[in-house]
């Protein structure tokens, strides 16, 4: 007999069957099950798999291989903004250019003594943007840069303005390598070409 006047095997059925061993009063097993299918296992409240789901959204195509994107730190000053407290639309395409600037750079090549040495310049041929959200004054973005194609004379960049996930401005960008004696198309320097076809 147990303490509670039921016999033994009685009470043991019992514990198994109705008595919670969990802290929520669910039976154990149900327990588990829950936290399994319901419980959030990142700190966003939502499950793992759709956590980093929400991470991706928005981030450009070639986030998947983070040696393909080049990015730079901007921050919104006044002299960046218009009379609606925005940033001025044609100073987007100056964070781009910077953008592009730094990632020769980061490669090793001074822009400026690149094209003196080779007597060339590299100029923006085609721009196609589009302006998705606006900036604001004391926002911190980045600006990225991806090489979408590269040809002998010519370089086409897919480039980014981001406000942490936010999307801001997607534009693609042509660049042509030109003759400064003639300002006619000619070969982009061999040294910087491998970069070109392989941005990494």
């Amino acid at each position: 007999m147990s303490a509670t006047g039921r016999p033994e095997r009685e009470y043991r059925s019992a514990q198994h069957e109705g008595s919670p061993s969990s802290a929520t009063g669910r039976p154990e097993r149900e327990y588990r099950s829950a936290q399994h299918e319901g419980s959030p296992s990142s700190p966003t409240g939502r499950p793992e798999g759709e956590h980093r789901s929400a991470q991706r959204e928005g981030t450009s195509v070639n986030d998947t291989d983070p040696g393909t994107v080049f990015r730079l730190p901007v921050r919104v000053y006044y002299e960046d903004t218009d009379a609606a407290g925005v940033v001025y639309y044609a100073n987007y395409l100056k964070f781009l250019e910077r953008a592009r600037t730094e990632w020769l750079s980061a490669r090793g090549f001074d822009i400026a003594a690149l094209e003196r040495g080779h007597g060339i310049a590299f100029v923006v041929h085609r721009v196609e943007i589009d302006y998705l959200k606006p900036a604001r004054l004391g926002d911190r973005l980045e600006a990225t840069f991806a090489v979408a194609e590269g040809r002998r004379s010519r370089l086409t960049a897919r480039q980014e303005i981001y406000r942490g996930h936010e999307r801001l401005v997607s534009a693609l960008v042509t660049i042509v390598c030109v003759d400064q004696a003639h300002w006619k198309p000619v070969r982009i320097p061999p040294a910087l070409l491998p970069h070109m076809e392989n941005p990494a």
